[in-house]
């Protein structure tokens, strides 16, 4: 099992840059594939971006592609996800999500175990 914690959110102008991170607990955060999610007032949950337990491996949402970059530190236990050139519509809340090796990197919430509390990210027009 591993708890996840999410931080970096906040307020920030269009075209603006932030950070998110989240740490994970226990010492088996290499066994996880892990995910950013994000969800706005009135919408679904929807994917960002995912990366495999390696690093290897990264994917990302059309409407955030080439705009944010994920990324690990095994050692650190801990997933990051730049982002850059802020668009109002990226106001939502952002959650991080872990999936076993065993599965695939998914882009489905359906297909993650443990998720963080989330952290607000608004940007302001």
């Amino acid at each position: 099992q591993v708890q996840l914690v999410e931080s970096g959110g906040g307020l920030v102008q269009d075209g603006g840059s932030l950070r998110l991170s989240c740490a994970a607990s226990g010492r088996t955060f290499g066994s996880y594939h892990m995910g950013w999610f994000r969800q706005a007032p009135g919408k679904e949950r929807e994917f960002v971006a995912a990366i495999s337990w390696s690093g290897g491996l990264t994917y990302y949402a059309d409407s955030v592609k080439g705009r944010f970059t994920i990324s690990r530190d095994n050692a650190k236990n801990t997933v990051y996800l730049q982002m850059n050139s802020l668009k109002p519509e990226d106001t939502a809340v952002y959650y991080c999500a872990a999936t076993s090796r065993a599965s695939g990197v998914g882009m489905a919430p359906r297909s993650y175990d443990y998720w963080g509390q989330g952290t607000q990210v608004t940007v302001s027009s």
